[in-house]
């Protein structure tokens, strides 16, 4: 197994990341902002580290002895933050954590991108050639979070073009992240629970209703890395369920909330989701394992079997 070092790994995706690949025999180090008391994170070796600055990356890289790194670290919600914050931040933290792994000569180093480089939800409008959507889809970002992601990507090619086959290189682009508790009706990173973006469609419209479980791209990346060195260099994979979250047809949503999309949608049938995971299936073997059908608790359940806590103090 392999020593892998995961950046932001105390953050959502990050927690579920770090926990999966750990039960699968890696020994892992997370290195974030801070260090974290997440349960995820107990018992994993934790370094808190300013990743924005480059010295103190590289340094934290090569203490780190790792086999592999997993960048995830970067302001992870579109305009959370002034455009120029996020673009200014996910750059750094891009060209500082990459190039400073391959100094520090981790040999294999996967980055986390996003969908949102394809420009869905563009207000000039947005028409897709297509659906589903692929890693062949055009890259049409209109804000400095899916600039930044697909800066990432990139960075990738660059550091490739710089440093040959030496160095195993992939992005991938995970699709919305739903922890394990958010099954339950924890919030999701929007704030809603799993239900209301059922229960509304058009909490989920902006995303094309795409989802994918925490553990899931966990096992990805496990498979991922454990490939890196048998498919082609810097390859891109978008990580996604085989459903879309919803529960009427993308056929009929999709129109609704993005106008120019009903002929590409015209393909979707059923529960068929607006990206495609093909790509991971057929180069590196990986299929999801959790869909929402299965994964959703009714909350109703949930209330019935929680001990009442009205004596607990507040």
């Amino acid at each position: 197994m392999s020593r892998i070092v995961v950046t932001g790994g105390a953050g959502r995706l990050g927690r579920s990341l770090v926990a999966g690949l750990a039960a699968a025999g890696h020994d892992l180090v997370s290195i974030d902002r801070a260090v974290s008391d997440a349960a995820e994170l107990i018992g994993i070796e934790q370094v808190a580290v300013d990743l924005t600055d480059a010295t103190a990356a590289r340094r934290a890289l090569e203490a780190s002895r790792a086999d592999a790194l997993v960048h995830l670290a970067a302001i992870a919600v579109p305009f959370s933050a002034p455009e120029p914050v996020i673009m200014r931040t996910n750059a750094n933290l891009a060209v500082g954590v990459l190039g400073g792994a391959v100094a520090a000569g981790i040999p294999k180093i996967v980055a986390a991108s996003s969908p949102t480089v394809l420009g869905y939800g563009c207000p000039t409008g947005w028409t897709p050639e297509r659906l589903p959507l692929d890693e062949d889809s055009p890259a049409l970002p209109w804000n400095a979070y899916a600039l930044s992601k697909l800066l990432i990507e990139q960075t990738i090619g660059m550091l490739h073009r710089q440093h040959g086959d030496d160095t195993r290189f992939a992005a991938f682009r995970p699709c919305y992240v739903i922890a394990p508790e958010e099954w339950a009706g924890a919030p999701t990173q929007q704030g809603h629970t799993v239900h209301e973006r059922l229960d509304d469609p058009s909490l989920s419209a902006p995303a094309l209703f795409n989802y994918v479980d925490a553990r899931d791209v966990a096992r990805f990346v496990d498979r991922l890395i454990a490939a890196l060195g048998e498919i082609p260099n810097g390859e891109t994979f978008f990580v996604g369920a085989d459903d879309a979250l919803a529960r009427e047809p993308l056929a009929d949503l999709l129109p609704r909330f993005h106008p120019g999309t009903a002929a590409a949608a015209a393909d979707l049938v059923g529960t068929a989701p607006a990206f495609s995971n093909a790509k991971a299936k057929r180069m590196i073997d990986w299929a999801p394992q959790h869909h929402w059908r299965d994964s959703l608790i009714d909350p109703a359940t949930t209330a019935a079997t929680t001990p009442d806590r009205t004596d607990a103090p507040v």
